[in-house]
């Protein structure tokens, strides 16, 4: 394989087969893994703490919206897993009560289960809560993305999101199909204007060659959100390629993954938990967003975040080091080598097909089969058995 390009892009690397794909790719990785530094000594300091009441967790500002929010967010995803809505809200009522005002969450997740659960949860304390969700139009015209938005709204039981970002940019034409004419960015635009949004960005965990041209293709962005934690820094790393330029450009960084999304790290015993939620603390992001799926994860979480210290850099820098040799092929960041976060949503408006096992899937097929002709997502119970 001598004299063959080590800078492969995914697509050539998914039309090669067999032995010349695997000496390819393990050549490949390992040359981006080498490309990129183990540490960051020059890498920015934390963006500055503000504290809360007594008891309650530190905020920070929201690049330069003029809104600060707490350093620790509850995932959307994850609120939908508990058995009963009433486990969900108590993590809700929990959280809020120790001052964790950033809720993530998506249109998609659990085929509105997610949302509807979370609606009914802040019912009475809306006002407490910073509200985000993502549209899901993946590359489809915006003005399916403003019909996406008025269910969200009836879903979380809201006029007004704080924050609506475009979800998960996952292949390498999502950019242009989201700037081109009738697409999801004069959608955004069009929610600012009627007042049904007060801040707009874009997540993605694919590809960090993908967040910065969204970047670079202009839109003034009020956030994006992305993976961070120490097995990230060393592939695909969009804490070395993306956020130095988030925060040259004033936008507000949200942060996820910081257990790699699945916590295989933590079950193999290489990291510990509390020091990637640390970890993910210290990075000059507004917040940490987190996947907790029960009351004693959000104290814990809670906990962490409650007395939050910024890591050292020369602390980062040793678990960057640490994370390094089993991060190089991806397997405790799934995100960026597997279809394990592809959503059907992602998938089919590109024609691609969907997966059987994954999860929304499933759940999609299962309440067909209970209800058929029904659309349970709006209920606070959403569509659950």
């Amino acid at each position: 394989m001598a004299g063959m390009k080590n800078d492969l892009t995914r697509r050539e690397l998914l039309q090669l087969g067999g032995a010349a794909a695997t000496e390819l790719i393990a050549t490949a990785l390992a040359s981006q893994v080498k490309g990129q530094p183990a540490t960051s000594p020059d890498s920015p300091s934390p963006l500055p703490l503000i504290p809360g009441a007594p008891g309650q967790i530190p905020r920070r500002a929201l690049g330069k919206t003029g809104a600060t929010i707490s350093i620790l967010g509850m995932g959307g995803h994850h609120l939908a897993d508990p058995k009963s809505f009433d486990d969900a809200a108590a993590m809700v009522h929990e959280a809020l009560d120790a001052g964790l005002n950033f809720f993530d969450n998506c249109w998609e997740y659990h085929n509105g289960r997610s949302e509807a659960w979370l609606g009914a949860a802040l019912h009475g304390r809306r006002d407490q809560a910073f509200v985000m969700t993502k549209v899901c139009t993946h590359g489809r015209e915006g003005k399916l993305g403003l019909r996406m938005l008025e269910q969200s709204l009836r879903r979380l039981q809201t006029d007004h999101l704080d924050l609506w970002q475009i979800h998960a940019i996952s292949y390498d034409n999502d950019p242009d199909l989201a700037y081109a004419k009738g697409g999801i960015i004069e959608a955004l635009d069009h929610a600012k204007k009627q007042g049904k949004v007060r801040f707009v960005g874009f997540t993605g965990h694919r590809d960090p060659s993908f967040h910065l041209r969204m970047i670079e293709l202009g839109y003034p962005f009020d956030t994006v959100q992305m993976p961070l934690n120490p097995f990230d820094a060393s592939f695909f790393s969009f804490e070395q390629q993306v956020l130095p330029e988030a925060l040259r450009r004033g936008i507000g960084v949200l942060g996820m993954k910081s257990m790699g999304g699945t916590a295989y790290a933590v079950k193999a015993g290489v990291v510990k938990p509390d020091e990637l939620l640390r970890y993910a603390l210290s990075l000059p992001a507004s917040t940490t967003i987190s996947g907790m799926d029960s009351l004693e994860v959000v104290r814990k979480n809670l906990e962490t975040a409650r007395n939050f210290q910024p890591m050292k850099r020369e602390e980062m820098n040793a678990l960057r080091e640490r994370c390094r040799q089993a991060a190089a092929d991806g397997r405790y960041e799934p995100y960026k080598v597997s279809l394990l976060y592809d959503n059907p949503e992602t998938r089919q408006p590109h024609g691609y097909p969907v997966d059987p096992h994954e999860k929304e899937v499933k759940e999609m097929l299962e309440d067909l089969v209970a209800r058929p002709g029904t659309d349970t997502t709006d209920s606070p119970q959403g569509n659950t058995p």
